[in-house]
């Protein structure tokens, strides 16, 4: 006997959320949705069209204008984002995005169009969703709850790595500086702050190898799936 379930995955940014949460997906052959990749669609969007971060009609025009797809991966792991039509996947990811990504998602407006769109992705379970509040806020309900921490160090050498690996060269400093900055808007924001939900298990992966944090969630979420 089993049955379906959420698993919600929150916490800092370079803990390994979305790499775990991929690899969860797939190996229970569950959907993984990246809400961060939504968020950082909708940055890219404001950056193209220079949208004033100030102004709240600007803001809704803009959102009304927006429509985010994944697609899965020819990897099997993961999806590539799809930003009104248009593969966006490896330029989201760059620092001019990171730089405003969480200015971006702290708006109430964004926040709300970005949640409205996860909790429809999410109706019918059997998915795997990280970020910063989808156990606290986009599914308090979800039956599996995760929060990543990891030293800030770390993150940030992880962070330069797969920055490199997509060939974009920033300095150590630089990266650390964002992360801390994210940090802090994401941890202090009004709408819907980053916080550990109080029935989440906390993982720190600082010193944990990638498969490591992998299979203590696997073996969570198995035990909730198959459990008589």
């Amino acid at each position: 006997m089993s049955k379906d379930i959420i698993i919600a995955i929150d916490g800092f940014s370079g803990c390994g959320k979305s790499s775990t949460a991929k690899a969860v997906a797939h190996a229970l052959g569950y959907t993984y949705l990246d809400s961060g990749a939504m968020y950082r669609a909708v940055t890219l969007y404001f950056i193209r069209h220079q949208v004033d971060l100030q102004d709240e009609k600007l803001i809704q025009n803009a959102l009304d204008h927006i429509h985010i797809t994944f697609s899965p991966q020819k990897s099997g792991q993961g999806n590539d984002t799809y930003l009104n039509g248009e593969n966006v996947e490896e330029e989201i990811r760059q620092m001019p995005v990171s730089q405003k990504v969480s200015q971006v998602s702290a708006i109430p407006a964004v926040r709300s169009a970005m949640v409205a769109q996860q909790r429809q992705l999410g109706a019918a379970k059997r998915v795997v969703m990280d970020g910063r509040d989808i156990g606290t806020n986009v599914f308090p309900q979800a039956e599996l709850k995760i929060f990543m921490t990891a030293n800030a160090g770390i993150r940030a050498q992880r962070r330069q790595k797969e920055l490199l690996e997509q060939g974009t060269k920033v300095g150590l400093i630089d990266i650390t500086r964002n992360l801390e900055e994210r940090d802090i808007i994401d941890s202090t924001r009004h709408e819907n702050p980053l916080k550990k939900a109080a029935d989440a298990v906390e993982i720190d992966t600082s010193y944990l190898k990638f498969q490591e944090q992998v299979d203590k969630v696997l073996e969570m979420a198995r035990n909730i799936i198959f459990q008589a």
